[in-house]
């Protein structure tokens, strides 16, 4: 939609756009109870008894097994609890089990099977969760991932779209005779989308492993490659042999970063492969070669072209030159994420648009696009039912507020109930109201973090919004930042917050003032900091600078260790795992500010260096 065109969000719903939205939630509402209450997980969890005893009384009360449309509402309202995984975890750990018996799990959170497992991506939790994804009815925002972000070119452009096909692993419901009625891939909710989408059942496999979607730059058969660096230099390479790329969509702007560092690395070598019409063989891809080698050909011209535009990384706006028509590039890169936004900006000039794939979760599409030129602006979809719990007030289902109850400026983090039988489950990310759609009244919203994810220290919690503005308004003395992430600093007594970041380029010269400036903004953002420094419980912030790629690297690592598609690893910006920790730390390069702490002579014990 054109710029001029998208109206600025309402601050006020009128009497109208109220009733309006208050029939699509509960029109969609009763859908959904209708739907799957009478599945397994109602049946068996605890958590719904309650529920279960109000819709037995209701029956008798009125005779039959209908209940009525107001008092099936009403029952929801007040006997549905929040909900969190642990009561969602013991039913889909049947589907994971070695021998997935269909009369264990038909029917289990929405009538009949699931089309997939979604497995997330761990960012903020060594564990994984997983989750069952059901096909629903065309034309919602599950089978249109991404619905408003994904335009195509009406000047015979090409896209380069860099998502993953692989799976964590396959599950086969058995029937009674022991004959698989079903393949289940456990995979990416990005991947198990894309599948769904297109009608790319696992049993499909071979066939669309020969094929090229139609205007899509790199074969289908690249997004079966599992090793990470491979899989983003092979969709580079395909993309660097074509003159036409108008479009490149990689999920999330840090995926585009790392795409184009690798692309950097390789440059003389992958132009020579565009030269000669030579395949590399990139570890890990063995099992698509023969898929690939047939639609890779000779293009010395290209080449020759490329190498007169040189490996220009440090001019803003280099890819333009490498693509003249690129026009968009898409990628999440919201709230703490957007960090990468000027390494996008810097490759790419100020004419390409950048876009917001949507409010995305493994659980859920929550939010379409609002204003393709914001990346952090989202409609709320309406396929599914968003409570919104405010983050000030006790954390119960009592104070879930509906959609055309919130109210602009407030936060609040997001309860979910959707058609593959989630029941007010709480998201754990929190968004700010920024409005309303003046055209149907849904609420507009910027994501602004996950919940109840932070460091505490002392008496005070600092909270992953904090730490990111704090570190995000220190880049005058640091310089540009790609990315960062916070662990507790405790190589002396007293502990400290601990940035590890990743700069663009050189140190400001005034790198060594920035823990200085940090200090003074995280105690503007949060004053309990400022208490407990002046009690003498706490110490000014450490800033670790990271070797030059060594976030694209650690999803590399990340993906490989936990058996993960590549598409949806990020760096969590609180890093509490152990072993991630650990791989982190032998990545820094050195420390900046005029109080360093270094090791002391004495085993174990660090002191300040002035």
């Amino acid at each position: 939609m054109p710029r001029s065109k998208i109206p600025e969000p309402i601050q006020v719903l009128s009497p109208e756009l109220l009733d309006k939205l208050k029939e699509r939630t509960e029109g969609t509402l009763l859908d959904l109870i209708k739907k799957n209450k009478d599945t397994r997980y109602v049946a068996e969890s605890p958590v719904f008894g309650g529920f279960r005893n109000a819709l037995e009384h209701l029956s008798k009360d009125e005779g039959n097994d209908e209940v009525r449309d107001d008092t099936l509402l009403e029952s929801y309202r007040s006997a549905i609890p929040l909900t969190t995984y642990d009561s969602y975890e013991p039913f889909i750990k049947k589907f994971l089990e070695r021998n997935c018996q269909e009369d264990d799990v038909r029917d289990m959170f929405s009538p009949g099977l699931p089309y997939f497992v979604a497995v997330s991506s761990s960012t903020t939790s060594t564990k994984p969760k997983y989750f069952a994804k059901y096909k629903h009815p065309p034309g919602s925002s599950y089978e249109t991932v991404d619905r408003g972000a994904n335009p195509v070119s009406d000047t015979g452009g090409k896209n380069c779209i860099v998502y993953s096909l692989n799976y964590r692993q396959l599950v086969s419901v058995l029937n009674g005779d022991g004959d698989a009625v079903k393949k289940l891939p456990v995979t990416l909710m990005s991947s198990g989308s894309i599948r769904m989408q297109n009608g790319i059942d696992v049993e499909k496999d071979a066939l669309a492993l020969q094929y090229t979607a139609p205007r899509a730059t790199s074969p289908i058969a690249v997004s079966f490659i599992s090793k990470y660096r491979s899989f983003l230099l092979m969709h580079a390479l395909f993309a660097l042999a074509d003159t036409k790329v108008e479009t490149i969509n990689t999920l999330f702007g840090t995926i585009f970063v790392d795409m184009i560092r690798y692309m950097e690395e390789e440059w003389d070598n992958l132009l020579k492969h565009i030269e000669t019409g030579q395949l590399p063989d990139w570890e890990g891809t063995d099992q698509v070669r023969q898929w690939l080698v047939p639609k890779f050909h000779a293009s010395p011209e290209r080449a020759a072209k490329l190498r007169a535009i040189g490996k220009a990384i440090q001019e803003p706006g280099w890819l333009v030159k490498v693509w003249p028509m690129l026009k968009v590039v898409i990628g999440i890169a919201s709230g703490v994420y957007s960090a990468v936004i000027p390494k996008i900006r810097h490759y790419v000039g100020p004419d390409v648009q950048l876009r917001s794939l949507g409010f995305t979760a493994s659980e859920a599409y929550v939010g379409t696009v609002y204003d393709p030129e914001n990346l952090n602006l989202y409609k709320v979809a309406c396929d599914d039912v968003v409570e919104y719990l405010d983050v000030s007030k006790e954390e119960t289902a009592a104070n879930l507020v509906a959609p055309w109850q919130v109210q602009p400026g407030h936060k609040y983090e997001v309860v979910l109930t959707n058609r593959d039988g989630m029941w007010r489950y709480r998201l754990g990310d929190v968004i700010e109201i920024e409005g309303f759609d003046p055209n149907d009244g849904a609420p507009v919203v910027r994501y602004v973090e996950r919940r109840n994810v932070a460091l505490r220290l002392g008496g005070a919690m600092l909270s992953e919004e904090h730490l990111a503005k704090a570190i995000l308004a220190v880049q005058d003395k640091l310089g540009p930042l790609t990315e960062f992430t916070v662990v507790m600093d405790d190589r002396s007594i007293t502990r400290r917050v601990g940035y590890l970041v990743e700069t663009q380029g050189e140190l400001g010269r005034e790198a060594d003032e920035a823990p200085d400036k940090l200090l003074r903004e995280i105690c503007r953002l949060n004053p309990q900091f400022q208490f407990g420094l002046d009690t003498e419980e706490m110490k000014p912030p450490t800033i670790r600078i990271l070797k030059p790629g060594t976030f694209a690297e650690y999803r590399r690592w990340r993906i490989e260790v936990t058996n993960s598609g590549s598409g949806q690893t990020k760096v969590p910006v609180v890093m509490w795992d152990h072993g991630a920790r650990e791989w982190i730390l032998t990545r820094i390069e050195r420390e900046v500010g005029h109080s360093i702490l270094v090791e002391s002579k004495n085993p174990g014990q660090v002191t300040d260096s002035k």
